[in-house]
C-alpha cells in the first residue's frame, strides 16, 4: 500500500508543495529514498527509521521506497522527517492514509522521536494555504509562527508518538489557539534617541525626509561627526510595518532561522549593518543552495553600509540591479530563486582616506589619493542615491548647549503622517512610498509648475543629472511636499530636493 503525506520545499523564500509517497512491498529489505535529494535529506532515512522504532512502532521487514515529488525540485533541509515518517506509517496501515493525506505537515525528528522545530515555517504554511490546505501539523515550538496565517488550523505536537495518537484517537485534539499577546511588538526599552545627537540639524532633516519616503541616503563627513550614530537611530523614527509587510519580513527571517520563539512576528522595520569585509553573496544572497543575503534581511527596512568606499568594488556593483528592481534573481542548475530587496539604503563615508578633505589644514592626502578613494564609488551607484548630505564637524557651542534637541518621537510623528498621506494616495497603485514611483506614476503625481520646471531644467544642466537622477529628485521633492502636507510640489520643496544632490556634484567634481 502507498501512503501519502504533504509538505513543502523552499525555493528562495517561498514554499513549493511536495507530496511524500511511501510504498511498503515484498522484496529485499531496504529503506530507499528518491526525488532529487540533498545529502541531509538522504540522511533522514536513518533518523526516521530509528525514530519510528523508539516511538514504539515496529516496521515489518519489507522493502520501503519513499518518493518526494515532484522529482525536478531539489529538496534540502531538515523539514521532511515528520511527513516521511507519517507516510511510512500510513503505508503499513498504522494510521489511515485518507486522514493523514488531508494534513500539511513539517518537522524534524530526533532519534527518540521528539519533534524538533524547523526554520521557514511561515513560508511553508503560506504555501499550504495557497494549495488549498486548511490543517497543518507543526512542531510545538513553531506553533506561534504558523498561527500567523489566517484560515489555517494549526495542530502542534512535541513528538511523533503524539502525532500518531492524534490520528488513532479520531483527530479529536483541539487546534492551537494563539495568545494575542504573543504578537505584540517587543516593548524592550529603547535606549537610542535622536535627542542624543548634538547639532547636525541638516543631517536630521535629511534623515527625516529619507525615512518619510524610504529614500536612499549617503552621508559624507569627517570621522566623529555623527554619521553612524544617526544611522543607528533611524529605526526609532520609522513606523511599525503593516501586518502584510510584517508577515512578509517575518517569512524571510524565518527562512534564516532568525525569528525569536518568544516574538514570532517582526513588527519593527529591520536594520542591518554588514561589515565592509562582507562578500557579494553575503550582501545580495546566493550560495550553492541560495539563501537570502543582507539586502533581503533588510527588506522593508534599512540597510546601513558604513565606510562605503571600503566595500569591495564588485560587492557594491552587484547591488545596482537589486536596488533598482527591488528584488534579486539568482539562477542555478536546478532553477531560479527570487529574493525581495526593497530596502532603504543608508551609507556613510569619509571624503578621503584621512577623512578631512576638503579641509587642507588637516587633510594630508594628495589629489591622486583623493581621486582614487572617491573613485571606488561608481557613477551608477551614486545615481541610485536619492539624498547626499554633508555631516560637518560639530562646533563646540552645539556640544555644550544645554537645550534639548528634537526627539525621535517628534520626528516619528512627522514621518508617520507623511507615510499615511502616501498610503492613501497610492492605495490603488500597488505601491506604498514615493521611492517606489515608476516613470508613469512620476508624471501623474510629481507634476511641476512653470517656475519649478525652470528650476529643474537649470539644475539638470548645472549638475549634469542623469535621467535616473532627475526622477529621483522628483521623488524626494514629492516626499518633502508630503511632509508639508502640500498637494503640489512648490519651489521650496524642489529646491531642497535639488540641494540634496548638489553636494555629490561638488565633491566628485573637485
Amino acid at each position: 500500500m502507498v501512503g501519502i503525506t504533504y509538505c513543502a520545499a523552499l525555493s528562495g523564500v517561498e514554499g513549493v508543495l511536495l507530496a511524500v509517497e511511501a510504498d511498503a512491498s515484498e522484496g529485499f529489505p531496504q529503506f530507499e529514498m528518491v526525488g532529487l535529494l540533498a545529502s541531509e535529506v538522504r540522511e533522514a532515512r536513518e533518523r526516521v527509521r530509528t525514530a519510528i522504532g523508539n516511538s514504539g512502532y515496529e516496521l515489518p521487514v519489507m522493502k520501503y521506497t519513499i518518493n518526494l515529488s515532484p522529482a525536478d525540485i531539489r529538496k534540502a533541509g531538515n523539514y521532511y522527517d515528520l511527513p516521511i515518517a507519517m507516510a511510512v506509517l500510513s503505508s503499513i496501515r498504522i494510521v489511515e492514509r485518507s486522514k493523514v493525506s488531508s494534513y500539511f505537515m513539517i518537522g524534524e525528528l530526533s532519534l527518540e522521536g521528539v519533534l524538533r522545530p524547523v526554520s521557514g515555517t511561515l513560508s511553508f504554511v503560506i504555501a499550504a494555504r495557497k494549495n488549498g490546505f486548511t490543517k497543518c501539523i507543526v512542531p510545538s515550538e513553531n506553533a506561534k509562527e504558523a498561527a500567523l496565517i489566517e484560515g489555517m488550523e494549526i495542530f502542534a505536537f512535541s513528538s511523533l508518538r503524539e502525532c500518531v495518537h492524534f490520528f488513532e484517537e479520531g483527530e479529536t485534539a483541539e487546534a492551537y489557539v494563539p495568545d494575542p499577546k504573543d504578537y505584540v511588538a517587543d516593548e524592550t526599552e529603547k535606549t537610542l534617541d535622536f535627542s542624543e545627537i548634538v547639532g547636525q540639524e541638516n543631517l536630521k532633516r535629511a534623515a527625516m525626509v529619507a525615512c518619510a519616503g524610504l529614500h536612499n541616503m549617503l552621508m559624507i563627513g569627517p570621522p566623529g561627526s555623527g554619521k553612524t550614530m544617526l544611522a543607528r537611530r533611524l529605526p526609532t523614527i520609522l513606523p511599525p510595518m503593516h501586518l502584510e509587510e510584517a508577515i512578509e519580513v517575518t517569512g524571510i527571517h524565518s527562512v534564516c532561522g532568525l525569528v525569536s520563539p518568544g516574538h514570532p512576528l517582526i513588527t519593527a522595520r529591520p536594520f542591518r549593518s554588514p561589515h565592509h569585509t562582507s562578500s557579494a553573496i553575503a550582501l545580495v544572497g546566493g550560495g550553492s543552495v541560495p539563501r537570502p543575503g543582507e539586502m533581503s534581511l533588510a527588506h522593508r527596512g534599512v540597510l546601513f553600509l558604513d565606510e562605503l568606499p571600503e566595500f569591495g568594488k564588485q560587492v557594491l556593483e552587484v547591488m545596482r540591479q537589486p536596488l533598482e528592481d527591488r528584488r534579486v534573481v539568482i539562477s542555478r542548475v536546478h532553477g531560479s530563486y527570487v529574493f525581495p530587496t526593497s530596502v532603504m539604503l543608508v551609507a556613510a563615508m569619509n571624503p578621503c582616506n584621512c577623512g578631512y578633505y576638503p579641509d587642507r589644514t588637516k587633510c594630508k592626502c594628495n589629489d591622486h589619493d583623493i581621486s582614487r578613494y572617491l573613485g571606488r564609488i561608481s557613477r551608477p551607484i551614486l545615481d541610485r542615491i536619492d539624498i547626499t548630505v554633508e555631516a560637518a564637524r560639530v562646533p563646540y557651542d552645539s556640544i555644550s548647549a544645554k537645550s534639548g534637541s528634537v526627539t525621535s518621537a517628534e520626528l516619528s510623528k512627522q514621518v508617520s503622517e507623511a507615510m499615511e498621506i502616501q498610503r492613501q494616495r497610492y492605495d490603488k497603485e500597488g505601491i506604498s512610498f514615493n521611492s517606489q514611483l515608476s516613470g508613469a506614476l512620476i508624471k501623474k503625481y510629481c507634476r511641476l509648475g512653470k517656475e519649478e520646471e525652470e528650476l529643474m531644467k537649470k539644475a539638470y544642466e548645472t549638475y549634469d543629472f542623469s535621467t535616473r537622477t532627475y526622477t529621483r529628485v522628483l521623488k524626494v521633492a514629492r516626499t518633502i511636499a508630503d511632509l508639508d502636507a502640500s498637494e503640489e510640489i512648490r519651489m521650496e520643496h524642489l529646491s531642497e530636493a535639488v540641494r540634496y544632490r548638489s553636494l555629490e556634484h561638488s565633491i566628485w567634481k573637485r
